[in-house]
């Protein structure tokens, strides 16, 4: 077993919500009068911190009224929430690999957020370990992944991160581990491949063939 710590990315790797993160960030946008950002650019900024996406979903927002523009996008994004699921596929794949090695989570959601989603979904005795964005430096800074094998005492060539964006990638490079990309959740996957993945899967299948013989 070449990985003993493998730590997901939440947000549109783990759990099917991309689409909604991405319109509740052009609801805000609206409901400030702001440009309502493009699907392609709002998708983008999934899995960075809240103000580091505000930079690029809101570049012309001041400041002072991020609060504001973070208030309306929970809002939206809580109306929404009860209608996410786990990826087909995913909570069994979850369940066999908790049994084998140690799973964590570095994900781009608040702690509150992520807590939320964990008991809805009832996956959160599978996980050894997490760390949200509000916690340390977010991605695609190492901070989250360095944290995790400190707690894990887990080396660099034992881990391996799995991710939808380039933000989980330049993460894991950064890192020094392994990054495996999956192109179901909301980066493409050139953009994907640019960040040298070790491997780059298309479902929740596919991940789980890529582990049977990789990991």
């Amino acid at each position: 077993m070449k990985y003993r710590l493998i730590v997901f990315d939440w947000d549109g790797t783990v759990i099917d919500s991309p689409g909604a993160i991405v319109e509740s960030m052009q609801e805000a946008s609206r409901d400030l009068g702001l440009p309502v950002p493009e699907p392609e650019r709002a998708s983008h900024v999934i899995g960075l911190g809240l103000h580091d996406a505000m930079k690029i979903v809101a570049p012309d927002l001041p400041g002072e009224r991020y609060p504001e523009f973070i208030a309306a996008y929970r809002r939206h994004f809580l109306a929404r929430e009860d209608a996410m699921r786990l990826f087909a596929g995913m909570k069994a794949l979850l369940e066999r690999l908790s049994r084998e090695r140690s799973l964590a989570i570095a994900t781009g959601k608040s702690r509150k957020g992520l807590e939320r989603s964990l008991e809805a979904t009832g996956v959160r005795g599978l996980f050894a370990a997490s760390r949200c964005a509000d916690e340390t430096t977010p991605k695609p800074h190492p901070a989250m992944l360095f944290e995790l094998m400190r707690e894990l005492n887990a080396e660099a060539d034992a881990v391996l991160m799995i991710g939808d964006t380039s933000h989980d990638m330049e993460m894991a490079r950064a890192a020094g581990v392994d990054g495996l990309a999956v192109t179901y959740g909301a980066h493409p996957e050139h953009t994907l491949l640019s960040c040298g993945p070790r491997g780059c899967v298309a479902s929740v299948a596919e991940l789980d063939r890529w582990l049977s013989r990789n990991g």
